[in-house]
This record gives structure tokens, sequence and C-alpha cells, in this order.
């Protein structure tokens, strides 16, 4: 059977090695005689694939001692609401809008304090990454969020904003380990696994020690307080075992071809031919500003929305599925994420062309 060249935004493609070595140990792993989808947590087996997928992701990140690695489930937008509850002291914090799950953390938040917006760039559907200079910050912030990769957009931050010593926080769910990243530079960064790690169901959160000391809001469900997590090794209840063996061989993967500068490298070079395309077609248009392009999920569009959808349509036939743009944007959106293999960027670039050669404008 051969595979199609799935450009999903996630739940998104992963390496083939890793599918294939999932499916060999899928009904015995390792001896075991059973699957770790069986598997009891609390099993020796169970916790060094735990334990050694938290080893990978830092050696990965180069995350120092001083911070904790949490295997969560809930998704990111159970993070918009852990964030306030666990930092909020003041119950005030800022909010920088870049998009659509930014503007949803910031609306969760409203339900816990005061969440300012200090920067927005919805004024321009959110085709760009505003302004990070001389930010007002608000003196009782107890912290600045961020949303680093705009999936439904395709923009990317270039620079981080300077928060003055307020926490900042790191929603990087669509681009986290698509390149290196400065541990150092944020109190907390939480990713949905979906897009570049492993499947569904995981969520990876990055939290510095001394944020743990901070008293959540009264009324926070226990399972929702960092601190339990990071005092339990993420087994406060059962985490999603098989979902976190996934992304402990992601990260392996990622390890045997380089590491994140070996990434960040492939996955430029990738996007970058999607994009010099565009930028010389007479058909498609970008829909981002060039300084603000994401990496992960390029946005385009060829400004009729009927020959958007027969472009869909005709790139699935040939083999290339889930290209349609998000559901409130419309248009086209390639996902590019690290398990794309090239050959898939550059096949959907021809296939371009020759619908762009047949649709002469």
């Amino acid at each position: 059977m051969k595979r199609i060249y799935n450009f999903s935004a996630g739940p998104a493609v992963l390496p083939e090695a890793v599918l294939k070595q999932a499916a060999e140990e899928m009904l015995d792993y390792k001896g075991s005689g059973m699957s770790v989808m069986e598997m009891s947590h609390r099993s020796k087996t169970y916790q060094t694939i735990i334990d050694e997928a938290e080893a990978d992701l830092r050696t990965l990140l180069h995350i120092p001692a001083n911070y904790k690695v949490l295997f969560l489930q809930g998704g990111g937008t159970t993070q918009f609401a852990m964030v306030p509850m666990n930092l909020m002291k003041n119950k005030v914090a800022d909010y920088i809008i870049t998009g659509h799950w930014a503007k949803k953390a910031y609306d969760e938040a409203k339900m816990y304090g005061q969440a300012n917006i200090i920067a927005s760039s919805e004024d321009k559907v959110f085709s760009y990454i505003p302004d990070l200079t001389n930010l007002k910050i608000t003196p009782e912030a107890d912290y600045v969020y961020m949303c680093e990769n705009n999936t439904i957009f395709g923009t990317k931050y270039k620079t981080y904003p300077d928060t003055h010593g307020k926490v900042l926080v790191n929603d990087a769910s669509s681009c986290f380990l698509s390149e290196p990243l400065d541990v150092t530079k944020f109190g907390l960064i939480f990713a949905g696994a979906q897009k570049n790690v492993g499947p569904a169901g995981v969520t990876i959160v990055i939290i510095r020690e001394d944020l743990l000391a901070i008293p959540p809001l009264p009324g926070t469900p226990t399972l929702l307080k960092y601190k339990i997590h990071a005092e339990n090794g993420s087994m406060y209840n059962t985490p999603p075992c098989y979902g976190i063996y996934i992304c402990g061989l992601v990260f392996k993967w990622l390890l045997a071809h380089g590491g994140l500068e070996a990434m960040k490298a492939y996955n430029e070079k990738k996007a970058g031919l999607i994009y010099d395309y565009i930028d010389h077609s007479k058909l498609f248009k970008g829909t981002v500003e060039k300084g603000s392009r994401s990496l992960m999920n390029v946005c385009f569009r060829t400004g009729d929305e009927a020959l958007d959808k027969a472009f869909i349509a005709e790139a699935k036939v040939a083999g290339f599925d889930n290209l349609s743009g998000h559901r409130s944007t419309g248009g086209m959106r390639a996902s590019v994420y690290n398990a794309m293999p090239i050959e898939g960027v550059e096949a959907l670039v021809e296939f371009m062309k020759k619908f762009e050669s047949a649709h002469k404008v």
C-alpha cells in the first residue's frame, strides 16, 4: 500500500520509522509478552519508557536541571486554564494575541483574573507578528503569554518579547522540536504532541521549578495543579501511556537525525521550496507577511474560492491530502512538520505548477 503525502495540521504525519517500530512492538514490547497499550504504568518496564522519553527530550532541548518535564493530558486547551490557575497569584496577566489559540487562551484567563491584551495582529487578520519592542507590560502582571507558531494563520515569532523580568509563558504546540529552543527564556512552555511529536492525547509541559511554589487559585482541581504532577513524575493518575511511548520513539528519531539544528535546516529547506514558488506564482498567493512566515504551516490561496476547492480536490486525487485551510479561514494550508519528507514537498510544488499551468490567469 502506498502512503499518501499527509499535510494535515494535526494530528499530523509521523516518521515512518517510528510507525514501523511501533508496529513491530505492538504485540510484544521487548520480550514483555504484551503491548505498551496493555502495560501497567506502575511497572518497571513502563517506568523505563517514560524515564527515557524525558531524558531524551532534555537532551534535545538542553533543558536545565531546574525545570520539570511533565507529560499530561487534556491538550493545549486545558493549559489555557491551568496556566492562570497555577500562575495568577496577583490575578493579573498580559497576553499577546496572534491568532485563534492565543485569543482562546486570553478568553479563558479572563475567567480567573484580569487579562490584558498588550499586543495584537487581529487588525490584519493575524497575518503578521506584532511589534514586540517597548511592550507596555502591566506592573502587576504575573506572566506574559504568547503562542509561538500560529497553526491556522501560518505565522511564527522570530524574536521573543522583552517582558521586563515577568514570567514568559509559551504555547509552542505547532513548532515544538522543529528547531532549537532556549528553554531558559521561558518560565513555562507547553505543547500538544499531535503536531510534531506524537499522537493526540499527550501534552508536554516544561516548567521552571520556582513556579511550582506559587499557590494555585482556590478551587483549582487537584489534577490541574502542576506541582502535583511534578511531585508524582507525571503519574498522579494513569498517564497517556502509549502516546508517551510514541513520543519517546520520536525523540530517539530526532536524536538519530542530528537533533534540532539539523531539523531546523531541513524544515527551512522544505518550507522555502513552497514559499519560493508562491512568491513567483501568478496564481497562488501567500497570506502572511514575509517576516512572520511559519516553517511549519504554509498558508496560501488563489483568490477564487471555487478554484481553491478545485485545487484541494485534485490534489487529494493526486495523493496530497489535508491541504484545506482551517474552516475559519478557507484557502489552503500545507503543514510541513519534521516528519514530512522533502520528496513530498517537492512533489506538491510540481503539482502546484501543473495546476497553475492548467488554470492560467
